[in-house]
C-alpha cells in the first residue's frame, strides 16, 4: 500500500512517546500514521437490515470486513473504486449506508452500551451527521435527538445527511455548545460531546493535519473543551450518560478533560469502564477505563472515548440572558390534524404518535413530541420534518417527508435507467404509468420522491440542490 507523506512535528512525537502505553511501539505508531486510511461504511438500519444489505450488494463484489465495535459497520474494499465513487452508488443515494470512519463509530457504541436506551439525546457538535444518524438508527427513529452545530455552513450538510437517511425525530440548533447547560438544564438522558480538537488522529486521511500544531494551541483547545464538557454535564439529567470523544491523541485534550470534570464535581461524576464494549477493547483501555485508540491498534484513525455517568444534580448555572424570540409554529387542532393525516395516508405517508402536527402559515410540519418541553428555551434552526405545504388543491408533500415516511402504499417502481434519470433531476417516461396522479417513485424498494403524472410523463420533484451529474450507479448494472 502506498505511503502518505505525513507531517509529524518533533514536539508532537515527543508527546506521543510519553502517551504511548508500554505494550505499543513508537515505530509502529509512526508507520501506522504513514499508511492511508481504510475506508469504512455503516449500514443504515432505519432503512434496511444488515443481512438484507449484504445480500443486496453481494453482486458488486465489495470486500466487507466487520468493524468489531459496530455491528452495522464494515471496512470496504472495492475493485470498481475508479469506476464509480462510493457516494454515487444507488445504495448511498438511497440512504442505505453512510460513509463513516470506523473509529468514529465508537462514541455512539459507548453511548448505547450495556442496554442504555435514552429517549432524549443531544449531539453537541453534530455535523456532518455521521454520529447523529448512527444515534437515530440506535433509537429506531423514536424519542428525540437535539443535533447542534456551531458552524452555520455545516448545518445544511447535517440536514441533508439526516434527510437522506430517512430520519424524522431530530431537532437542529446552531449555537456555541457552551450555552446548553444554562439553557436546557438536566434535559437529556444521554449526551454525546464529540469535541472540536487538534485532530492528531486524522493524519492518515489528511497528511497536513498537524501543519499548525503547537503545544500552546492544544492547551487553548483543551480550555474550550473543559467549558463544553461542563455545559454538557449541566444539561444531563442525574443518572444520564455522557460520552466525551475526540479524534486526537494527547492527554491534555482527552484524559485530562475528564479528570478536570471529576475534580470539579467529585460526588456527581462516575467513570464507566469501556473494557467490555467489544472483544479487543482492552488493547486500547486506559487505567480509568477510557479508550485511547492509537492508529496501529485497530488500523483506523486515532481516537479517544470516555463514558461518564452523572450520579447527582449539581449547582445550576445562571439562567441564560439571550432572547429566544417568538416561536412561529402552533400545534394543529384535532380536526385539521385528522384531515392532514388522512390525506397523507392516501398519499402513502405514515407516522406514529411520537410525532405531532404543527403549522406555520401554509407550512405543515411533524415535530417529535419529546422536543416540546424544550420549545421556548432555545431557538431551533428546524425541528422534525416539513410534511407539506397547503395550496388550493390540497397538499404539496415535501421531499424530506416522502423519504422518511413512505410506506408500501401508493408506490411505483422505477427501473435502473429511470431511477438514474430521476437522480439527474429529469422527468421519467415509464412504459406504463401509475394509476394515481401523484405517486411515490421507488427503486430497489426504497423511496426516491413524489412524482406527478402528466400524460405519459412522471414529473420530477427531486430537490434541485440534490440533483447529481457525472457517473451514477450504472457501474452496478454493468457487474450483474
Amino acid at each position: 500500500m502506498a505511503q502518505n507523506s505525513v507531517f509529524l512535528p518533533d514536539e508532537f512525537l515527543a508527546q506521543m512517546r510519553e502517551a504511548l502505553p508500554a505494550h505499543l511501539s513508537m515505530d509502529d505508531f509512526i508507520a501506522a500514521c504513514q499508511r492511508p486510511l481504510r475506508r469504512s461504511i455503516r449500514v443504515n438500519t432505519l432503512k434496511i437490515s444488515v443481512e438484507d444489505f449484504l445480500q443486496q450488494v453481494a453482486p458488486w463484489n465489495w470486500q466487507l470486513t466487520p468493524v468489531p465495535w459496530c455491528a452495522e459497520g464494515f471496512w470496504i474494499e472495492r475493485n470498481d473504486e475508479d469506476d464509480l465513487p462510493l457516494g454515487s452508488t444507488a445504495e448511498h443515494l438511497g440512504g442505505l449506508f453512510y460513509i463513516q470512519e470506523a473509529s468514529s463509530m465508537l462514541p455512539v457504541a459507548a453511548l448505547f452500551a450495556e442496554g442504555n436506551q435514552p429517549s432524549r439525546v443531544m449531539d453537541v457538535a453534530a455535523a456532518p451527521g455521521s454520529k447523529t444518524t448512527q444515534i437515530a438508527a440506535k433509537m429506531g427513529n423514536h424519542g428525540v435527538i437535539l443535533a447542534n452545530e456551531f458552524s452555520a455552513s455545516r448545518v445544511k450538510v447535517l440536514h441533508a445527511n439526516i434527510s437522506r437517511c430517512g430520519i424524522r425525530h431530530v431537532a437542529l440548533t446552531h449555537f456555541d455548545g457552551r450555552v446548553f447547560g444554562a439553557a436546557l438544564p438536566e434535559a437529556f438522558d444521554a449526551i454525546l460531546l464529540d469535541a472540536p480538537c487538534s485532530g492528531e488522529g486524522v493524519v492518515r486521511k489528511d497528511p497536513g493535519a498537524l501543519k499548525n500544531w503547537s503545544v500552546a494551541s492544544i492547551l487553548e483547545i483543551a480550555a474550550t473543551q473543559r467549558e463544553l464538557i461542563d455545559s454538557a454535564f449541566h444539561a444531563l439529567r442525574p443518572g444520564g450518560t455522557l460520552v466525551y470523544s475526540t479524534c486526537t491523541l494527547n492527554r491534555d485534550e482527552n484524559e485530562a478533560v475528564c479528570h478536570w470534570l471529576k475534580a470539579r464535581y467529585p460526588d456527581a461524576v462516575e467513570f464507566l469502564p469501556l473494557d467490555s464494549l467489544f472483544d479487543t477493547a482492552k488493547e486500547a483501555l486506559t487505567p480509568e477505563g477510557f479508550l485511547h485508540v492509537f492508529p496501529q491498534i485497530y488500523d483506523c484513525e486515532g481516537f479517544f472515548v470516555a463514558r461518564l455517568r452523572k450520579t447527582a444534580s449539581v449547582t445550576p448555572l445562571p439562567a441564560p440572558t439571550f432572547k429566544v424570540g417568538n416561536f412561529p409554529f402552533t400545534p394543529m387542532k384535532t380536526r385539521e390534524s385528522a384531515q392532514v393525516t388522512e390525506a397523507a395516508h392516501q398519499a402513502g405517508l405514515i407516522w406514529d404518535d411520537g410525532l405531532r402536527l404543527w403549522q406555520r402559515d401554509k407550512e405543515i410540519w411533524l415535530f417529535p413530541c419529546e422536543i416540546e418541553p424544550m420549545i421556548g428555551k432555545v431557538r431551533f434552526s428546524r425541528i422534525g420534518l416539513r410534511l407539506a405545504e397547503v395550496h388550493n388543491k390540497g397538499y404539496r408533500w415535501q421531499h424530506e417527508a416522502v423519504i422518511a415516511l413512505a410506506g408500501s402504499e401508493n408506490t411505483f417502481a422505477l427501473n435502473h435507467a429511470e431511477a438514474e434519470e430521476w437522480y439527474r433531476g429529469r422527468d421519467v417516461y415509464p412504459e406504463s404509468t401509475p394509476q394515481r396522479d401523484e405517486t411515490i417513485v421507488t427503486y430497489q424498494g426504497f423511496p426516491l420522491g413524489m412524482a406527478k403524472k402528466v400524460g405519459s410523463r412522471l414529473k420530477n420533484s427531486y430537490p434541485r440542490e440534490l440533483v447529481r451529474d457525472g457517473r451514477l450507479f450504472t457501474g452496478n448494472a454493468d457487474t450483474e
